[in-house]
């Protein structure tokens, strides 16, 4: 039966101030799990009330601290357990339940992706009160450790200490951390000793660099609050398909003798990296889209693979962060766009064009929009690289590009692909796809909420003829969802 609870009490050494002439909020006694809810709480229901907590499972029978109590709704975290729910695993991850990440390790993998699909078609048909004629059963996957490809990791001189090492260690002079946020804490990094996200060289590269500033003088690790310190960010990229990886150090500033001495140590250490990069980031925050990356060593890309077609993947470039799934995902795609060889298809938010030059062999000619330049500089070079002569590539904002002038210079696509980041599609975009009037649109989203209220804005003109979720991230609540919508009537004018 499952034994580690400690997470739950997870606490912070240097919060030492109590709140106080606050009105302590209740204890519910031996209240049942009834469900999975947003956000990867669990959920109860107490007399007319819902309340949502963190780590649950449905079938749990716990004690729970209000949190905070609302009229309609309370959240609460588990200060006690009286049954464990069946549908319970031991999580792998010693730091389960402090990270933030992998909110549902606690959940078979079973049920992880049951409560995914029933949370697309909820959305759906609750918030976009759509109709959908099929939905198909989710696409999980194989692959459910060490599935992502790119992870970054934070510097801090104020690492997060748990309740254990509250409560174990004596010494507390040593709080410089290499890792993840806490979630709500913008200056707090809990100090990762393994990672399951991603391959475990990760793992051994940034136990090497860490020990290495530990170890050697003036390696400041950073502080955030007062803006100083030498050591700020690394980000590990690897390739599925080729083994190639890329790391990216960040330094607030510039110690040309440091630097070169670090890089120096890990290119020795870890002849695997085939792109060995840094930057210099003296901003207030950790963005890099606008910072100049400089090679150290190697390549300044790694290239990933797909039924022959080579993608090469840049310090900046968007690439899904489950590879293997990517694939299954882009399979999808196709399958939905249904093409024939002579459609013309507009792929928006086309990131580095892997969709496009991926479905490309099939159409007569994809033309793709992205407003982040550099990425549409690595889909021209990835069509250039596997000799794709008929796709066109075009940056910038895509409600100030896709006009009613450029569907009239461009052509009328028989079929849209659309891909938005998780807020969804502008209204303008919405009304530019209707003006287009494409005979089908493969909706692809990586949230089911927005891509409810987009779709429902679409279904004046079009049906939503069948969805296919895919878990890309195991182990949390995000799913992505395809959805395949067919026009119904003639909606554009000339």
């Amino acid at each position: 039966m499952v034994t580690r609870f400690f997470f739950i009490f997870a606490g912070n050494f240097n919060v030492k101030k109590l709140v106080r002439n606050k009105k302590q909020l209740p204890v519910l006694e031996q209240v049942e799990i009834s469900g999975v809810a947003a956000e990867g709480n669990a959920l109860a229901r107490v007399n007319d009330m819902v309340v949502f907590v963190p780590f649950a499972a449905p079938g749990d029978v716990v004690d729970i601290q209000l949190t905070r109590k609302k009229n309609s709704y309370a959240e609460g975290r588990i200060v006690g357990f009286h049954t464990y729910s069946p549908l319970r695993v031991e999580p792998f991850c010693g730091q389960f339940g402090v990270c933030g990440g992998c909110k549902w390790q606690h959940l078979r993998y079973d049920e992880q992706i049951k409560y995914k699909q029933q949370q697309v078609i909820d959305n759906l048909t609750r918030i976009g009160k759509l109709t959908i004629e099929e939905a198909l059963p989710i696409l999980g996957s194989k692959q459910t450790k060490y599935y992502r490809n790119k992870l970054e990791f934070c510097f801090s001189n104020k690492r997060w200490l748990t309740q254990e090492e509250i409560q174990f260690t004596d010494d507390f002079t040593q709080m410089n951390g290499l890792g993840f946020h806490i979630p709500g804490k913008f200056d707090k990094v809990l100090d990762l000793k393994t990672c399951y996200l991603q391959d475990d060289i990760s793992n051994r590269i940034r136990q090497s660099i860490k020990d290495y500033c530990l170890t050697h003088e003036g390696y400041p690790f950073f502080d955030i609050r007062n803006q100083e310190g030498l050591m700020r960010n690394m980000i590990v990229r690897t390739s599925a398909a080729t083994g190639e990886v890329m790391l990216i150090v960040v330094f607030f500033h510039e110690d040309k003798d440091r630097r070169e001495a670090l890089l120096s140590h890990v290119a020795e250490q870890f002849p695997e990296i085939t792109s060995l990069l840094y930057i210099i980031n003296s901003k207030c925050n950790d963005t890099i889209t606008d910072q100049e990356v400089h090679t150290f060593k190697g390549n300044d890309y790694i290239t990933e693979e797909m039924e022959g077609i080579r993608f090469k993947i840049g310090s900046k470039s968007f690439y899904q962060t489950n590879s293997l799934q990517a694939y299954e995902l882009y399979k999808v795609v196709r399958d939905f766009a249904g093409l024939q060889g002579n459609e013309l298809v507009y792929d928006l938010y086309t990131g580095t064009g892997t969709i496009a030059n991926f479905i490309s062999k099939q159409a007569r000619k994809v033309i793709g929009i992205e407003y982040v330049p550099e990425a549409i500089a690595d889909a021209k070079i990835n069509a250039k690289l596997n000799g794709i002569d008929n796709t066109s590539f075009f940056a910038g904002d895509m409600r100030l590009i896709l006009t009613d002038d450029f569907i009239r210079r461009e052509g009328r696509p028989e079929l849209i692909i659309t891909d938005p980041p998780r807020a969804g599609m502008h209204d303008d975009v919405i009304d530019a796809i209707l003006f287009a009037a494409p005979e089908r649109i493969v909706y692809v989203s990586c949230n089911p909420a927005t891509q409810a209220r987009d779709l429902s804005l679409l279904s004046k003109e079009y049906t939503v003829r069948k969805i296919q979720p895919v878990d890309m991230f195991p182990h949390t609540q995000h799913v992505e969802n395809v959805a395949l919508l067919i026009k119904t009537t003639s909606c554009h004018v000339d």
